[in-house]
């Protein structure tokens, strides 16, 4: 075995240890690996510091979307670590996110200019794909994959940009309702939702995830940089993680920018975060945008990130270019 996936699977953090089964080694979900790792997870120190905010309700006192540590980033990072499915005691985070995000002043928020629907897609996206993987979702999840499908632009993105004369796609705004997308497509078989994914993952790859349609030159050198979480921000390792996901890794327009990954690798095998998109908040400290509960890892001076690593070995495994 890769002595770097070995390393991953030994780590303190179970959620690293879940991934690098289910997306590295490719081991059943009902296996009793992943059964023991996901129970492991529920009770992991990380997981604790991002519940430690719910008051006696079972809500967290700010507003759903507050960065990082509103309930709809609070499910999403649930979504992430691999948290087991169906815990009913979730089920206030859940009501405070739907009650924001289908909220008649949310909704009026959404302004059709020379008709495109100007909406942060990212939002829906990434909520009902994390309520979906963590067994929290309803019929107001349908709602949400329904907005997404009426909002979905031309060209098979979403935006928010309310200028008349944008007329494409965000990538920051599409990867994430592509994730949700194919989700809904491969557990519940929506075909609605299988297009909308496809004509999604056409932005990305018609551009080879990071260069301009025009003229092939390199859309935002940020995109080129690894950090976990992403949140809502695009990155090649975004990218490519979700059209893994779409089983479209392997497809020939994701080469170059699986050369760039590939080559972002390591001495000792793995990958460095090249940047922190938040800032760590002390046990007790008062709230504040952008501030985590959880620390995510190193960054930077060649140190590897495991939280990288594992999306970036995943990434490859999907693409058939890593075997374990």
């Amino acid at each position: 075995m890769d002595p770097v996936v070995a390393g991953l699977l030994e780590s303190p953090e179970p959620s690293i240890g879940l991934k690098t089964l289910l997306e590295v080694v490719g081991a059943p979900e009902d296996s009793p690996e992943v059964l023991a790792a996901r129970e492991q997870v529920r009770s992991s120190e990380r997981v604790g510091r991002l519940l430690s905010r719910r008051g006696a309700d079972g809500r967290i006192p700010i507003n759903p979307y507050q960065k990082w540590c509103g309930a709809h980033w609070t499910l999403a990072m649930l979504a992430e670590l691999g948290y087991p499915p169906g815990d009913e005691s979730l089920a206030p985070l859940r009501e405070q996110v739907y009650e924001w995000i289908l909220s008649e002043a949310h909704l009026a928020s959404v302004h059709v200019i020379n008709g495109r629907a100007r909406r942060c897609g990212s939002q829906e996206g990434y909520a009902a794909w994390a309520l979906i993987m963590l067994g929290l979702d309803d019929d107001r999840t349908v709602a949400l994959v329904n907005n997404l499908l009426g909002w979905q632009w031309p060209d098979g993105g979403w935006n928010c940009d309310r200028r008349p004369e944008a007329d494409t796609s965000s990538f920051h705004e599409t990867w994430l309702p592509m994730r949700a997308l194919s989700l809904v497509a491969r557990r519940y078989g929506c075909t609605a939702c299988a297009e909308g994914a496809r004509r999604a993952a056409e932005v990305f790859l018609k551009r080879r995830l990071f260069r301009r349609a025009s003229d092939g030159e390199v859309i935002d050198q940020r995109f080129l940089r690894l950090a976990w979480p992403p949140y809502w921000r695009y990155s090649i390792l975004a990218g490519l993680g979700s059209l893994a996901e779409a089983g479209l890794a392997a497809d020939e327009r994701c080469a170059e920018a699986l050369d760039v990954l590939e080559s972002r690798r390591l001495p000792d095998g793995g990958w460095q975060a090249d940047e922190r998109l938040y800032k760590v908040l002390d046990p007790g400290g008062k709230l504040y945008m952008q501030m985590s509960p959880v620390d995510w890892g190193p960054i930077g001076r060649r140190r590897m990130n495991e939280w990288v690593t594992v999306e970036a070995l995943a990434v490859l495994r999907a693409a058939g270019r890593f075997r374990c």
